[in-house]
């Protein structure tokens, strides 16, 4: 009998007929081809329009430099907050199958609309000979619809993707356990070979043939993204929503205010929930009581006679799990805040480092010109180069010494991360200081091109490659293992959510180093004309910050308290 169990995942995932999930039929690697063809794409896609957006919006919609920046800024940091909505809709109700399907057909729809701004003459901009363009008010509309129609896609499926590939490796099988943390690795080749191909590729159709087939080949790439997740539908293994998330949460923080006055017992085995049959979310494992934040205990205290008698009140009386859950998302909250800083950084990629490449010799050799926006190919690059140097030569050393599977833990693997983006800014501010030397040298103030080749922006790339792998990987797993089982799209939208803030960050310094520094008439250090600011002034503020974030964080990562798995699913 014992034999016949084992054939099944303990993890309380179903099949796509909602069975009991076959191990030897279900998950592992033979599901996660589709998923990662799916995320492949839907990167190739977004990348495919992200990357040279500011150049799009400069060229086509006659946005100044900063106006330019701030507008992919705001879109990037909706694309990351979106994430909220597709994670509520998928722990809750529907599962993230379901939310990915759905939107990615909004997605595709957005993709479309946006082609068909550069496309058909009636809806994109006029240019005249001398390529100003005059876009009308209604072409503007149209173009941010689809950009925003596109944030709301990918909103959908970003916390979904990740957390649901995981989801095909069952916890509780020790062998699958180990090969999970493979999968967040590959997964994010998988993003990047994507971002690769975009960056290089469609980057030069967009500068070289033209925006509409440039963005045409990003909306084919994700429709063949929703046909290769549709096929692997037999093979995966599906988690059932557990109930509104946020509703169990304000329950424990209910019932714990109506206890105020109430002792929390020494012994936490007098705790409701604490025996078996008391876990109440459905295809959530049990969580065990954790020492600290002992406040929220009060909600599963039973000493109250109204506790005792007659059906349980949620918003008096809940689980141990359940108060757990709220002690996890609040012992998160201090390390997810340190990751909107290196999410600022991240994202001077699509703005500051392009504008930056703009101002320098983009020629390799006779007629040939490097697109500003195709170095982020360099970011692609270290990215798979160091995920492989990661997996085989890195983890297999660390573990030598740190006796650990995974080499290190998730939270050192982040602060090395946050680390390597300091000296990322530090390159960048430094390759700044020696152009604009030469501008002031030479006089070079009103060259199109600074002489000065692109090439010099690589070293920059390549760091924020590396930070990427060890921060960002290791943020994407660290939040889905410590998250609650019936909460994981939700903890991994709120690890996307940096990404966002990093941008909403980004956009404001902009605003405020702008506003501040072109007082009393003068030009600032992000004027139009860049060979006559100071860029590297901005780039050494996000190091100073970048620094104070990183000690920050050291702090956090010592305090932390991981959370404590007990048993199988709840049917």
């Amino acid at each position: 009998m014992g034999d016949i169990i084992d054939v099944y995942t303990k993890d309380g995932t179903i099949n796509h007929c909602k069975e009991p999930t076959d191990k030897r039929k279900t998950g592992t690697w033979k599901a996660c081809p589709f998923i990662l063809g799916n995320e492949f794409c839907e990167r190739l896609a977004y990348y495919g329009m992200s990357t040279n957006l500011v150049n799009y919006l400069q060229h086509r919609y006659n946005m100044g430099t900063a106006s330019a920046a701030n507008a992919v800024l705001l879109w990037s940091g909706t694309c990351y907050i979106t994430p909220l909505v597709g994670a509520f809709l998928a722990d809750a109700y529907f599962g993230r199958y379901w939310i990915i399907a759905v939107f990615s057909m909004i997605y595709v729809f957005g993709m479309a609309m946006l082609t068909s701004t550069a496309s058909f003459p009636w809806i994109k901009p006029s240019c005249d000979i001398k390529g100003i363009c005059n876009p009308k008010t209604f072409q503007t509309d149209l173009m941010f619809i689809a950009l925003y129609l596109i944030a709301l896609g990918t909103g959908g499926i970003k916390p979904c993707v990740s957390s649901f590939g995981a989801d095909q490796f069952d916890d509780t099988d020790e062998d699958e356990k180990k090969k999970k943390s493979s999968y967040f690795n590959w997964f994010y080749v998988s993003i990047n070979i994507g971002a690769l191909i975009a960056s290089s590729v469609l980057v030069y159709v967009q500068t070289n043939v033209g925006w509409g087939i440039g963005f045409g080949i990003p909306a084919i790439a994700m429709a063949i993204a929703v046909v290769s997740f549709f096929s692997g539908r037999k093979f995966y293994r599906l988690q059932k929503p557990g109930g509104s998330p946020l509703t169990r949460i304000a329950q424990v923080i209910v019932a714990s205010f109506r206890k105020f006055n109430v002792k929390v017992p020494a012994d936490p085995n007098s705790l409701y929930g604490i025996t078996e049959g008391e876990n109440i979310i459905e295809g959530s494992r049990k969580l065990n009581h954790t020492e600290g934040l002992r406040f929220f205990d009060k909600a599963a205290v039973t000493e109250l006679e109204e506790d005792v008698k007659g059906p349980v009140k949620p918003w008096r009386l809940c689980s141990v799990t359940q108060v757990e859950e709220l002690k996890c998302i609040v012992r998160l909250l201090p390390i997810w805040v340190t990751g909107i800083i290196f999410s600022a950084v991240y994202g001077q990629m699509s703005t500051m480092f392009v504008l930056q490449g703009n101002t320098m010799d983009p020629h390799l050799g006779k007629g040939f010109k490097i697109p500003s926006a195709s170095l982020s190919i360099f970011d692609t690059i270290s990215v798979i180069i160091w995920v492989l140097v990661y997996n085989y030569l890195i983890v297999p050393v660390a573990r030598k010494f740190t006796k650990r599977e995974t080499g290190f833990t998730q939270l050192q693997r982040i602060g090395i991360g946050l680390l390597i983006s300091i000296l990322a800014m530090m390159v960048a501010g430094g390759v700044e200081v020696f152009r604009l030397h030469l501008v002031r040298e030479n006089n070079y103030f009103d060259l199109k091109y600074v002489p000065m080749s692109i090439l010099w922006q690589i070293p920059q790339y390549f760091l924020i490659g590396l930070a990427e792998v060890f921060t960002f990987v290791g943020q994407m797993q660290f939040f889905y293992d410590e998250a609650p089982d019936a909460m994981r799209s939700m903890c991994s939208a709120l690890s996307l959510t940096t990404v966002a803030l990093g941008n909403y960050l980004s956009s404001a310094l902009v605003t405020i180093v702008t506003q501040v520094t072109t007082r009393n008439g003068k030009l600032g250090w992000i004027p139009d004309n860049l060979n006559r600011g100071h860029l590297d002034y901005f780039y050494w503020l996000l190091t100073i910050l970048s620094v104070v974030n990183f000690l920050a964080y050291l702090v956090n990562a010592k305090c932390y308290t991981y959370k404590k798995t007990a048993g199988t699913v709840s049917s």
